[in-house]
């Protein structure tokens, strides 16, 4: 009795594997189908429209049209729901939405459509797909100015779009695509005058939170890692692993501003990551440093062309969203400026 209730524990576990295979599958065609017809229609609509001379009068038409469509196929083909068809249309091409029909929602290409930037709008696309994020944590992402705040930003642009190009066609990650400028710890409630420790203390009580701000890949492998050489112990605060950089990622804490001294400490402990912690199929370690507070030119000066040390000022507190923008935006201004 026994035996036959196993065995049919094992069919039906084996079917129900079955099922949700195929589930899926018809989800990822529905989702493909779908997103390819209301392309077709937003791409048919600015067509004939603009053959006929109304884009710019077209509102009555499209507000009748969709009264007539909903009537004919349902709710589907709302007044708006036809305008964001339109909008997708406008932005994407049909070589680039047959792509992107099979790895993004509907609702994805809607966000991606109303980001006027083409190179803010290839970067979030990219990273969508890289990290999978659902459509409430890509808007989170665009509320919180990810694409500002990410180290790639302050590249030209002709930089960020390679990067965004390699990454799309051969896999290949930029880890500036990954690591930020400015990385937002509200949610460590700390007093006015906290030390390095009390910092340290509160980003490994928060560690769930503290990994979400790094990113998706992030894997959190020991605090205070002791470094020995020539029986001297240094410790480093915090040691991670990225999975789809392939590498160990070392962060040291620092109150105040960037100072030279940081550089050649990260260096020395990437160093000894690299000799005795790295295996064999992984990348070389990279080093970030978190900053209280940010001096943009000591960095560029000192960094060089150094890709495997990161700088990056973190805030305790979140600011207003208009101070926000603003420091952003000057930063990646005064960024691209000396790069030319």
């Amino acid at each position: 009795m026994k035996k036959d209730i196993a065995i049919k524990k094992e069919l039906f576990n084996g079917i129900a594997t079955l099922i949700e295979q195929a589930k899926n599958k018809v989800a990822v065609y529905l989702n493909t189908e779908t997103t390819l017809l209301y392309w077709n229609i937003g791409r048919f609509l600015l067509q004939e429209l603009k053959q006929k001379n109304k884009i710019v009068y077209g509102k009555q038409i499209l507000v009748t049209l969709s009264q007539d469509l909903i009537e004919q196929f349902g709710k589907g083909f709302t007044y708006t729901a036809l305008t964001r068809m339109m909008k997708v249309a406008e932005f994407f091409q049909e070589q680039k939405i047959a792509t992107l029909s099979q790895q993004l929602s509907w609702s994805h290409l809607i966000e991606l459509a109303y980001i006027e930037n083409k190179t803010k709008r290839e970067f979030y696309t990219q990273m969508i797909v890289l990290e999978n994020w659902s459509v409430r944590k890509f808007r989170k992402n665009i509320e919180g100015m990810l694409f500002e705040r990410t180290a790639i930003a302050k590249q030209p642009e002709n930089v960020i779009e390679e990067s965004l190009q390699k990454l799309s066609e051969d896999k290949q990650i930029n880890p500036d695509l990954i690591f930020r400028n400015t990385y937002i710890l509200d949610f460590l409630n700390l007093p006015t005058d906290y030390s390095e420790k009390e910092l340290e203390n509160a980003l490994i009580k928060n560690i769930e939170n503290f990994i979400m701000e790094l990113g998706v890949g992030f894997a959190f492998l020991e605090r205070q890692k002791r470094i020995s050489i020539d029986s001297i112990d240094y410790y480093l605060d915090l040691l991670f692993y990225h999975r789809k950089l392939n590498c160990l990622v070392a962060i040291d804490l620092k109150l105040g501003k960037f100072k030279p001294k940081y550089k050649a400490q990260m260096e020395l402990y990437l160093r000894w990551l690299e000799k005795y912690e790295t295996q064999g199929n992984e990348q070389k370690p990279i080093g970030l440093l978190l900053c209280s507070e940010g001096n943009t030119e000591h960095i560029e000066l000192l960094m060089l062309d150094d890709d495997k040390i990161k700088v990056a000022q973190y805030l305790t507190e979140l600011p207003s969203k208009e101070w926000f923008a603003e420091k952003l935006h000057k930063a990646l201004e005064i960024a691209k400026e000396r790069g030319k």
